[in-house]
């Protein structure tokens, strides 16, 4: 997997090591743990697109969805939560 650019206070969060039926709510409770400014690393197996709508639907304009990688097998995003 190409190396990607990783933003400043960037916490990884690799969901393809979380049971699928927890996913969603540990990404909901990790982002809400996240400061304005921060942001998390997600790394998957799939791409979240039903996920990345619930996200735009709770967090609307507070989150940036930002892909650094998203190829079959091996999607990277990068969500930071803004101001």
């Amino acid at each position: 997997m190409p190396e990607a650019s990783s933003p400043s206070a960037a916490h990884l969060f690799d969901a393809r090591g979380v049971a699928r039926r927890f996913r969603h709510s540990a990404i909901f409770g990790a982002l809400s743990a996240l400061q304005p400014g921060e942001a998390m690393r997600f790394v998957n197996d799939h791409d979240p697109l039903p996920l990345l709508d619930q996200l735009r639907q709770r967090f609307g304009e507070h989150i940036s969805i930002e892909y650094q990688q998203r190829e079959p097998g091996a999607i990277v995003i990068d969500f930071t939560i803004v101001a």
